[in-house]
């Protein structure tokens, strides 16, 4: 059973500073891109970033610069680094991961079929 826990969220003022944690477990993650999407209300789930082991983590513009996604195969453990948080950022955050090696890294959501519970990402002005 595919299970992914994330953690680290919490309230900061902006400028501020998390890092998010995501504990994968149920398979082996260390060749399968694994990501993270966030939803803030009332709008549609957004790609964050993607890390896979073979090529370079890719962002969405709106992150470039301020966000740093790794992976630790070691632990099965994906990792979000949020610096200069804004209030836009403020949104649930969800680790996701692909489940066959092959299977390139995206930033579409209706790609990847496992997906955490989220942990929450709130960034007051």
């Amino acid at each position: 059973q595919v299970l992914l826990l994330e953690s680290g969220g919490g309230s900061v003022q902006a400028g501020g500073s998390l890092r998010l944690s995501c504990a994968a477990s149920g398979v082996n993650y260390r060749d399968l891109c694994m990501g993270w999407f966030r939803q803030a209300p009332g709008k549609e789930r957004e790609g964050v970033a993607t890390v896979a082991s073979t090529t370079r983590p890719t962002y969405a513009d709106s992150v470039k610069g301020r966000f740093t996604a790794s992976k630790d195969n070691a632990k099965n453990t994906l990792y979000l680094e949020m610096n200069s948080l804004k209030p836009e950022d403020t949104a649930m955050y969800y680790c996701v991961t692909k489940t066959n090696p092959w299977e390139p890294c995206s930033l579409r959501p209706d790609e990847y079929a496992y997906w955490g519970q989220g942990t929450q990402v709130t960034v007051s002005s």
